[in-house]
């Protein structure tokens, strides 16, 4: 069974990505400093704590485990946050992927499948968003990513590195077996925020601008469920463990829902109802980010199967419900 180093394996996505790798005969070792994932949520494989920053600790875990790739989720992530403290989504987002690209190297695995975003396009509205959009990102959160993008593009022209890059766009929902979800502290994304205001954890849910370019004044994301993302994942790892060169693929659905119509899903979804009050844009915010891509289903086979949003909202609120890793 090979072994694939799960940067990030504790938090959201990277703890779904271990699940799907375990099912798929791999071994995940996640690699975690758990300032933001939970110990509960490694699973399917061995836990390394330790931070990207640590090269000594680093070459120790690629030496104990000889992992086959990389799957690179470990990043901060927070649009507003990156828009007060820059600085360290550019300390850690980049200068941890220089670190691990660099031990990877050193260890000779040249395999990864890194964890990029659609926040790499900016504000382009009335665009259908596909690989070769021009990339003017709004935010340190996205500059970081397009930036890492690059870095893969020099460490494989200098060193035979192979990389998939997925540019995913909002990530929803939870496992539907109940063995891992999403949860954040604080929380920030808008499915289970709303579940906390449904549920009386928050007072209310603030909608972030209501005068925006759109049919309700809300802006409109492209949701993909956690899984059908993950699965996207292991395709692209096979991809390059079959001899298949590296490549950029969007994630999405093609379909995009405003805020407004996200809250009217989860009221019916739940039958409850979502109380709300209205408040300024977010700085960094994009009006409308929606995938137009069709390239990963062409050239991986990938097809989203749980990405409706009445699924992803019913498996959140059923994760929610069992009281997440506090359960």
């Amino acid at each position: 069974m090979a072994n694939v180093l799960v940067t990030g394996g504790a938090g959201y996505i990277g703890s779904h990505a271990c699940k799907v790798l375990a099912r798929e005969g791999y071994v995940p070792v996640t690699y975690d400093n758990l300032s933001t994932g939970w110990a509960r949520a490694v699973q399917f494989g061995p836990l390394e704590q330790g931070d990207l920053s640590d090269r000594a600790r680093l070459d120790e875990v690629f030496a104990c485990h000889a992992p086959v790739a990389v799957m690179h989720f470990a990043a901060f992530s927070q649009v507003g946050e990156a828009m007060r403290q820059p600085g360290l989504y550019w300390r850690n987002n980049v200068g941890g992927s220089l670190t691990l690209l660099e031990a990877a190297v050193a260890a000779e695995c040249r395999d990864i499948v890194f964890s990029s975003t659609c926040a790499v396009y900016g504000e382009q509205d009335g665009v259908t968003l596909d690989e070769e959009s021009a990339q003017a990102p709004l935010n340190a959160y996205g500059a970081s990513k397009r930036a890492i993008e690059d870095m893969l593009g020099d460490f494989g022209a200098a060193h035979d590195l192979r990389a998939v890059v997925f540019r995913y766009f909002n990530v929803a929902g939870a496992d539907p077996d109940g063995a891992v979800g999403e949860a954040h502290n604080p929380e920030t994304h808008l499915i289970p925020v709303i579940l906390e205001a449904i549920d009386g954890r928050r007072p209310a849910l603030t909608i972030h601008g209501t005068d925006y370019d759109t049919p309700d004044g809300t802006c409109i994301r492209d949701y993909i469920h956690v899984m059908d993302l993950v699965e996207a994942h292991v395709l692209g790892l096979r991809r390059l463990l079959e001899g298949g060169g590296g490549r950029i693929f969007n994630l999405g659905t093609q379909t995009g829902y405003s805020v407004r119509e996200v809250i009217e899903r989860s009221e019916a979804v739940t039958g409850r109802r979502v109380p709300r009050t209205e408040g300024p844009r977010r700085a960094g915010d994009a009006t409308r980010l929606v995938s137009g891509s069709t390239r990963a289903e062409r050239e991986l086979g990938w097809r989203p199967v749980r990405s409706d949003l009445d699924t992803m909202i019913a498996d959140a609120w059923r994760w929610y419900r069992r009281g997440g890793y506090a359960g």
